[in-house]
């Protein structure tokens, strides 16, 4: 009512004095413009509204008597203990638009949008009214629910839209990730429109608004910003302002919803337009969203869904380790994850094609394989879609079909890593000064960071193995007969006599090779690049590496090796703030950097972290585990169980969804997050300068 006492206090006799009253004109600023008054939002309501939802509407009686005033009294029908049930007429975000309009037109905090008051108000008179936090609006059956995304982040709030599954014809019991993440692609062209009416590429994002939202690559994985839920939907009635009746005595059965999750960047200071973005343009395009939905290519996803799934528990039984699809396009163009244009179509050789779940295609056995070829032949391409196949990927990608046992982990030396306690003695055999069985550097070299990197992906309980040559050292995958003869004392036992062991321990290898024959002798396969074709040469390759020395041979042959790891986990160093004191420390930079506690970890080697958001969700987890571990101070001799607590962080992630890790303290961490795998999380951990480390075998 301050408006309309404003207006009084400057009242005259004059009749255009008056006329600002049945005007009821009023000025929301934009304070970024050079010149505010050139960009002020002027309105016209002639409704002015008390704090306790009542309103006075003012307007002329007559043209001939502008002093005689009409005014329409408005009393919320709850103060006058009627019950009046508005039904869908007022289930259109009313609700959220009055907790706008509410609030100050220059506000940045929007503190009563994200607390979402209302007055609860019993149909019945059983209780009296009172206040409750609701911050989930509804439209049609479909709910808004707004929360901050970080506490520097409040004009960029984060909604969760949650749509009937019923209403886009996705039944119980069918929904999976596979089905949320195509939902989540299918928002794309919608979001975009939205975006394309409000860019002004003379005002940054901040002045005019903007709509963020998930874009993922070709792979698909658990993800945050889209999964299912079930839970119950609207339990109660609208009144008048922010006044609802919750239901009495009524039964709710829950639902299940299609959670998408965007963000919404406010424009700055201007409450007209933020009121239009969030309760008109969003749930209108969700509308059509909904409308306009494609039963008809989600039949489709369900049906690859269908097909990957059968291919990777066919891999999980069988005598092969992966496979990729005839008709597959397996090179990228360029600087993007989409198919080449004119890529050409993967063909099995005829020997090794097979079919499962109706797809042929090559199954790579396990046991040793070697991919050869010369430059440019397609041969790193070929491994690159190997390990991309850890995860499933979306229709017309073209690697679809190319899975491959989701436990693979992708080797290469890592010069400079950090080495705390690790086994590496099956292939380093001694280092003057150092243990090899209980190996710590804080810069490794290029062979034992690869030594180590094999040893721990064993460890973590990887069953198949990814090299390329040319990411790995020379020293450590081979060593020819005539460098054996000169050097006699060689500590470095070479990949070549290691990898047939670790075949019989059911641990597979697949290696691109271009610059060395050590491993024809090897191998169980060999397949030869020629146009971009793999064609099986093991005969051949064989025949020719019949005639030199063998690296397996008498007097080559190691000795059995012991691959276990001895070592513990301690409390200390587990602590996500910085030395044990001051403020939590999280910082994810998408190149590959997490800044956690006192760790500054370079994962830019990590291959199998696949994306950026990926990277986000391992700082959140690794913080979350920190967080869970009390006896970082008061107990850091204590043992930590890293496996135990991994496991159950993941276990509360699948039951709860990805975004129980989430924390809005880190303004530099992402709010949209892909789920890595536990064993990922493992490498990560394993390459902390600052832990605690024990042997169970020694004294701590």
């Amino acid at each position: 009512m301050l408006r309309l006492k404003d207006k009084l206090s400057s009242l005259s006799e004059k009749a255009e004095d008056i006329q600002k009253i049945y005007d009821g004109k009023y000025i929301i600023p934009d304070h970024t413009a050079a010149n505010p008054t050139d960009h002020d939002d002027v309105e016209y309501d002639p409704t002015y509204w008390l704090e306790d939802g009542c309103f006075l509407q003012i307007t002329p009686t007559n043209t001939e008597s502008p002093m005689l005033a009409s005014v329409l009294l408005g009393i919320p029908a709850d103060k006058l203990g009627i019950d009046y049930d508005l039904g869908n007429e007022a289930d259109n975000l009313k609700r959220l638009k009055n907790i706008l309009l509410g609030m100050k037109p220059n506000t940045e905090k929007f503190d009563d949008m994200y607390s979402g008051q209302a007055r609860a108000v019993q149909s019945d008179g059983s209780f009296p009214p009172e206040m409750v936090s609701d911050p989930i609006y509804w439209r049609e059956g479909v709910f808004y629910h707004i929360t901050q995304s970080g506490r520097q982040k409040l004009d960029c709030p984060t909604v969760t839209i949650g749509i009937p599954a019923e209403d886009l014809g996705i039944s119980q019991g069918t929904q999976d990730y596979v089905i949320a993440d195509w939902c989540l692609r299918m928002l794309k062209p919608y979001m975009d429109e939205l975006n394309s009416e409000l860019y002004n590429r003379s005002r940054s994002v901040e002045e005019n608004g903007w709509y963020y939202f998930c874009e993922p690559g070709g792979e698909i994985t658990v993800r945050n910003s889209a999964y299912f839920s079930v839970r119950l939907p609207r339990d109660y009635d609208y009144g008048s302002g922010i006044t609802i009746y919750p239901w009495v005595g009524r039964e709710v059965s829950k639902v299940l919803y299609l959670c998408l999750m965007i963000q919404v960047q406010l424009p700055y200071h201007k409450m007209k337009k933020t009121i239009r973005m969030l309760t008109s343009d969003l749930p209108k395009i969700m509308d059509r969203y909904i409308r306009e939905f494609d039963r008809g290519e989600l039949l489709k996803v369900m049906e690859l869904s269908q097909r990957q799934h059968a291919v990777r528990e066919f891999l999980k039984t069988s005598d092969y380790c992966a496979f990729i699809a005839n008709g597959s396009i397996l090179p990228r163009s360029k600087g993007t994850d989409l198919p080449m244009q004119g890529g050409v179509p993967f063909k099995s050789p005829d020997a090794d094609e097979i079919e499962i779940a109706g797809v042929r295609g090559m199954g790579i056995k396990r046991g040793v394989t070697v991919i050869t070829g010369g430059g440019y032949s397609g041969k790193s391409t070929l491994i690159d879609a190997i390990a991309s196949g850890i995860n499933n990927h979306v229709l017309d990608d073209g690697r679809e079909l190319c899975i491959t046992d989701s436990t693979a982990a992708t080797v290469c030396a890592e010069d400079g890593r950090v080495i705390s306690h690790v086994n590496i003695s099956p292939f380093i055999k001694n280092i003057p000064g150092s243990d090899t069985s209980n190996f710590s550097t804080e810069r490794a070299s290029g062979s034992t960071s690869e030594a180590a990197n094999i040893m721990e992906a064993v460890d973590a309980g990887s069953k198949l193995l990814l090299i390329d040559e040319d990411r790995s050292a020379t020293n450590f995958m081979i060593r020819d007969p005539v460098m054996r003869r000169l050097i006699k004392d060689e500590p470095i036992t070479p990949f070549t006599e290691r990898v047939q062991e670790l075949s019989r321990m059911g641990i597979s290898t697949i290696l691109v090779i271009g610059g060395s024959g050590e491993y024809l002798s090897v191998s169980d396969k060999v397949y030869i690049m020629q146009g971009y074709q793999p064609n099986d040469i093991t005969a051949i390759a064989k025949e020719i590496s019949a005639g030199l020395t063998s690296v397996s041979g008498e007097d080559n042959a190691a000795s059995p090796a012991d691959w276990s790891q001895y070592k513990g986990y301690l409390a200390r160093g587990f602590d996500s703030h910085p030395g044990g004191m001051g403020k939590e420390r999280l910082r994810v930079f998408d190149l590959g950097i997490i800044m956690l506690g006192s760790e500054d970890l370079d994962l830019r080697t990590l291959h199998d972290i696949k994306n950026p958001r990926q990277l986000h969700a391992m700082g959140l987890i690794l913080r979350l585990l920190m967080c869970e571990n009390p006896d970082a101070l008061l107990n850091p001799n204590n043992p930590f169980d890293v496996d135990a607590r991994l496991e159950d962080i993941y276990r509360r992630i699948e039951l709860e969804g990805l975004d129980t890790v989430f924390s809005p303290l880190f303004p530099e961490v992402s709010r949209f997050l892909d789920l890595p795998r536990i064993q990922d999380a493992k490498a990560v951990i394993s390459r902390m300068r600052n832990i605690g480390v024990f042997l169970p075998k020694t004294d701590r």
